[in-house]
């Protein structure tokens, strides 16, 4: 009969006592026991040596495909100058430097593993990803809310990311989140890389809508300069998903690291972090590759003169006053702060009593006669 498992070793004895008295013929007693005879004289010559009759490891002694001790301390070398990265973006990095005899990121998951340097992985969830199909088409804009200087204040992380590549145009420390500073760091980046058609942001300041509502001053200046700002819905972050998985990222890399005592120490970690992410961090979404290399400038260069908003001839035209309002009928209507001092177009709509209040191009605001006046 076969072996049972649970008396495996003590069958094995009761064998080889059974072969050693020669009363049953070795073929007829391995029958018995429903084993080959190669494997029955096996645990007999064992027995002669003196050996026990349990299991012994099937490992071989030798793994002539393992890792080699070179390899494993490049990978893990990699992993302590970026311990957020997973397997398979440090497996790209390994590749991208010229490593010979890269390990399958399987193989670079065995090595950290073995190390103790994989967290539990969450579970995945189910997304559907999006992207525009060329550099500047949309750009992504954010704060990242604030973190505490162990030398008094705060710092504003401040960034502005390529919707098409995750190219990191800009990532700034800044002293405050006020609109002349979003300006002035825009304007930097817009010298340095053309204009982008839109920019996605969120509904807070200095860009969302404020006050009474319409345009911000931040809005308009975009409109004037030809950059569509657009915003996200309200309590819906994954509208930002890519500059908020940025946001990640940069928590993960610089955040936890060792706390930033100034501003100055702040962006040198934060150039040093968007040196790596752009040129050196595979990304997943472009097939490993860098977002440097799937980026290029715009071909729209940053105008030395803010261009003046112009109508056409014979067009109604109102300026928006100190209150954000224009006369237009005998009353004062309300239009936006963000456009005092701005020239605005009346258009007539099908209803005589309502009319269109258009800014450029964009319609900022519509006026119904037969309402009280706003302001």
């Amino acid at each position: 009969m076969p072996w049972q498992e649970r008396t495996v070793e003590h069958q094995r004895q009761s064998f080889v006592l059974a072969a050693q008295q020669g009363d049953v013929p070795m073929a007829e007693l391995c029958r018995q026991h429903g084993i080959s005879r190669k494997t029955g004289y096996k645990w007999v010559t064992r027995a002669a040596a003196g050996e026990d009759l349990a299991d012994r490891s099937r490992r071989p002694h030798r793994s002539p495909g393992q890792t080699s001790p070179a390899i494993e301390a490049q990978v893990l070398a990699l992993r302590d100058a970026q311990p957020t990265w997973g397997s398979r973006k440090l497996h790209h990095r390994l590749v991208a430097l010229g490593v010979a005899e890269v390990p399958a990121p399987s193989t670079i998951t065995g090595i950290l593993r073995r190390h103790g340097q994989l967290a539990p992985e969450p579970p995945r969830r189910d997304f559907q990803r999006f992207e525009h199909p060329a550099p500047n088409i949309l750009w992504q804009m954010d704060f990242k809310g604030h973190w505490a200087l162990l030398g008094g204040g705060r710092v504003f992380p401040w960034d502005l990311l390529d919707d098409h590549s995750r190219y990191a145009l800009a990532l700034r420390a800044c002293e405050n989140q006020q609109r002349q500073t979003v300006q002035d760091q825009l304007t930097t980046v817009f010298q340095a890389y053309g204009l982008p058609d839109a920019i996605l942001c969120d509904n807070g300041s200095p860009w969302g809508p404020a006050g009474m509502g319409g345009l911000t001053t931040c809005e308009v200046w975009l409109l004037q300069l030809g950059v569509e700002p657009i915003h996200g819905q309200p309590f819906h972050p994954q509208t930002q998903g890519k500059i908020e998985r940025f946001h990640g990222t940069l928590a993960r890399d610089v955040a936890a690291r060792p706390p930033l005592r100034t501003l100055a120490e702040a962006q040198a970690a934060f150039d040093r972090f968007r040196t790596v992410y752009n040129h050196e961090r595979p990304h997943e979404a472009l097939g490993y590759a860098t977002p440097a290399s799937c980026y290029q400038p715009s071909a729209r260069p940053f105008p030395q003169a803010l261009p003046a908003v112009i109508y056409d001839t014979g067009v109604l035209v109102r300026t928006v006053t100190v209150h954000g309002s224009i006369s237009w009928q005998g009353g004062r209507h309300f239009i936006g702060r963000g456009l005092v001092g701005q020239p605005v177009a009346l258009e007539p709509t099908d209803d005589p009593a309502v009319w269109r209040v258009i800014f450029g191009t964009r319609q900022v605001a519509v006026i119904d006669l037969r309402t009280p006046d706003e302001v």
